[in-house]
């Protein structure tokens, strides 16, 4: 499976801990072809053991990997790639520490976009398209700054915060790879279903 395809359903961990790895599971049951492991608020060693479960079932799943923020996890699970922010280690050191890894880039602006393109990365992780109550205080780019992120880059682009099942058609139309999600998947009842009902609106665009 090539880069943009794998990119295509790219579900986000809530939490990052081990009780969550069962929900993992649901999401790539129901289809996500991307797995990030995000643990803002666990230990190291939490989040670890937790992204060792998730590295095995994304392996039997056939799903690419990734670690959000921090390169020594994502090299200590064996990951597929790691999601850098601007506060986070600069892309050209990871490139240069892990070359291996594939490196994607959270942008907020074109600018940042164009940025991080040129410094090395895979992909980036645009946003947030809506607000979303994961990051209030994210800056919101708009269905129209995210598709001039996508005119003005030649890397795959994967579209971030506050999509859902309703509007992830709309966010496709804009010429993105794929869609990235936390809540709409994870924090809900049925994490299988609502995963489903997301792969069949984004793979019929």
């Amino acid at each position: 499976m090539g880069l943009r395809k794998a990119l295509r359903l790219y579900v986000i961990t809530a939490r990052g801990d081990r009780e969550e790895v069962r929900r993992v599971r649901e999401a790539l049951e129901g289809g996500a072809t991307s797995i990030q492991l995000r643990a803002k608020s666990v230990t190291a060693r939490e989040a670890y053991l937790a992204g060792r479960e998730i590295r095995k079932l994304t392996r039997e799943y056939g799903a690419l990997f990734f670690v959000d923020d921090r390169i020594d996890l994502a090299i200590a699970l064996d990951a597929d790639g790691v999601q850098l922010g601007p506060g986070d280690i600069p892309i050209e050191v990871a490139k240069n520490v892990a070359p291996n890894l594939i490196v994607g880039a959270s942008v907020y602006s074109v600018d940042e976009a164009l940025k991080a393109e040129e410094l090395g990365a895979d992909y980036l992780g645009a946003g947030a398209v809506f607000s979303t109550p994961t990051k209030p205080k994210a800056r919101v780019l708009g269905l129209g700054g995210l598709r001039e992120i996508v005119k003005r880059v030649s890397i795959p682009v994967v579209a971030i915060g506050g999509i859902t099942q309703e509007n992830a058609g709309e966010v496709m139309k804009t010429g993105v790879d794929g869609v990235a999600v936390i809540s709409t998947v994870m924090c809900g009842p049925d994490v299988k279903k609502a995963t489903q009902e997301l792969k069949n609106v984004v793979g019929g665009v």
